[in-house]
């Protein structure tokens, strides 16, 4: 029997990083409404196939991830004019694959036929980051976030009082009733001794319930917090998109509350003209609405959202960068005004900021604007609720939130 033995050519498609793709692409799976800033449509859902290549094509230009050689091969002229050039073959199979392990779906608009198939005057099929895509992308942002901190781990939230909990490293105190009982041996012998004296040869301690003492270890509260994301109009205008970042931002701490805080609830709320709530799973695919800032409806709302939360620990995080320009008023109607810092609007914003307080919820600010009189709003709202306030950028945000959440040891658990 004869072989015949020709060159070995290997399929491309095994030597791209689907994951890592998928992370370079985040930035058009989580979009928020950037590419038309004037008239977002809050209800578009989805990307064509067409933009899909277009943003597989640029990943894998500018990051690396085919060869040279790689290059080269795909971008050669094909065989038959008719046929579809390597690279373009090479974008379909990618999306084909990414649809194959579930992290995105094809969403046919209606009059789609069936099969895929298209007619001529039809809409294009769309394409939608599924619950798994998005639990990943949480998750690389995530990676990525703690991996800028230096960080390889996460224990749980450390506070300034002791406690007799498993883990031990404080002194030793007389056990009360309710202690974990986390005996400290030398300490109670010791007590019983000097108490009794040795025991003779053959006989055994006398311990009584004053001898017994326990370790303390640090306390490790619990906490609940709702991320509070502004989604005005302005979060995507003047030529930066800040509020992809801030939803990065939002998945990375779900997935960090899921994997390293089991004991802790996040809730989202958007705010805007008004504020709703928003499941934390579905929070990839919000866009930016209406165009004012109505800080004082979501802060209200947060607050009522955590006053149900039996927690030891319970905050607010909230991503903004302009100034409260809305408020609801007692019969359901918005009062806006975007020019200035109205009076009226921020005495209101700073009772509820008061109320916060007075329920024992903290505010955390992360402003994403430099503007001075935004900046002294924002100082006096911190200093209102005891809380923090941290002018960043998109860029830093991330950092920001995740060391403040984790490192938040400003209040004393009673």
């Amino acid at each position: 029997m004869k072989y015949k033995y020709t060159k070995f050519i290997p399929d491309d498609l095994e030597g791209i990083d689907l994951e890592q793709l998928l992370s370079k692409l985040s930035d058009l799976l989580l979009s928020s409404g950037f590419e038309n800033p004037y008239e977002p449509d809050p209800n578009a859902h989805g990307h064509t196939r067409d933009e899909l290549r277009d943003a597989i094509m640029e990943a894998l230009l500018t990051n690396g991830l085919l060869s040279p050689e790689q290059m080269e091969r795909l971008l050669g002229e094909p065989a038959d004019g008719d046929s579809t050039s390597g690279l373009e073959q090479l974008l379909d199979k990618l999306i084909d694959r990414m649809g194959q392990q579930g992290y995105l779906t094809p969403q046919p608009e209606q009059g789609t036929l069936s099969g895929g198939q298209q007619g001529k005057d039809l809409p294009p099929v769309k394409f939608e980051v599924t619950d798994k895509g998005i639990d990943f992308l949480g998750y690389r942002a995530l990676r990525d976030l703690l991996g800028s901190l230096g960080r390889s781990s996460a224990g749980r939230h450390d506070t300034r009082d002791m406690a007799t909990g498993i883990d031990a490293g404080g002194a030793v105190k007389p056990y009360e009733f309710g202690d974990t009982l986390n005996l400290d041996p030398a300490a109670t012998l010791l007590s019983a001794v000097s108490r009794n004296g040795l025991p003779r040869p053959g006989e055994g301690f006398d311990l009584d319930y004053q001898d017994l003492h326990v370790t303390q270890g640090e306390y490790q509260s619990s906490c609940a917090t709702v991320v509070m994301l502004d989604c005005s109009h302005s979060m995507i205008l003047y030529g930066e998109d800040r509020f992809t970042p801030a939803k990065r931002v939002a998945l990375a701490l779900a997935n960090l509350i899921r994997h390293q805080y089991p004991g802790d609830a996040l809730n989202a709320v958007l705010f805007h003209d008004s504020a709703e709530e928003v499941p934390v799973e579905q929070l990839a695919r919000v866009r930016v609405g209406p165009y004012y800032t109505n800080t004082r409806e979501g802060l209200r709302l947060a607050r009522r959202i955590l006053e149900r939360q039996m927690k030891d620990m319970r905050q607010i995080v909230m991503i903004t960068d302009g100034k409260p320009s809305a408020l609801t008023r007692p019969d359901g109607q918005i009062y806006r005004n975007a020019f200035g810092l109205d009076p009226y609007i921020v005495s209101e914003t700073f009772a509820e900021v008061a109320a916060c307080r007075k329920a024992g919820i903290m505010i955390n600010t992360f402003m994403l604007a430099r503007d001075y009189e935004l900046m002294a709003f924002v100082r006096r709202v911190a200093q209102i609720c005891h809380g923090k306030a941290y002018f960043t950028t998109p860029m830093t945000l991330g950092q920001y939130v995740l060391t403040d959440y984790m490192n938040n040891k400003t209040r004393t658990v009673h």
